[in-house]
């Protein structure tokens, strides 16, 4: 994979340090985690329409254009958190051969 996730973790938290008024994620942090929750929900929202949406007319490219909003805000709630993409692909390879059905229910003891 490249690194792309590395690249923007490293900008995403850069902007921790910037003015609120010259950066959107720099506002998105000075306005807390609840309006970054928001983001994240209304992108999430905006995926599934997408994706719903190829139904009707198969524009494939409008659902990467979402996920893409999607990641990006989710990455800005890890950083907001302390947290970076290497979290999130660690946890991933953690389960990488382990079964869906395992590992659901190894959350469950």
């Amino acid at each position: 994979m490249s690194n792309i996730l590395k690249e923007l973790d490293e900008i995403l938290e850069a902007r921790k340090l910037q003015d609120p008024s010259e950066s959107y994620v720099a506002s998105l942090y000075d306005k807390g985690l609840e309006k970054i929750l928001k983001k994240v929900a209304e992108e999430s929202v905006e995926t599934v329409m997408a994706a719903k949406d190829i139904e009707h007319n198969g524009d494939k490219d409008h659902l990467v254009y979402e996920v893409a909003d999607l990641w990006f805000h989710t990455m800005v709630l890890l950083a907001s958190q302390g947290l970076s993409s290497d979290d999130v692909t660690n946890e991933l390879q953690r389960r990488f051969g382990l079964s869906g059905h395992e590992e659901k229910a190894n959350r469950n003891k």
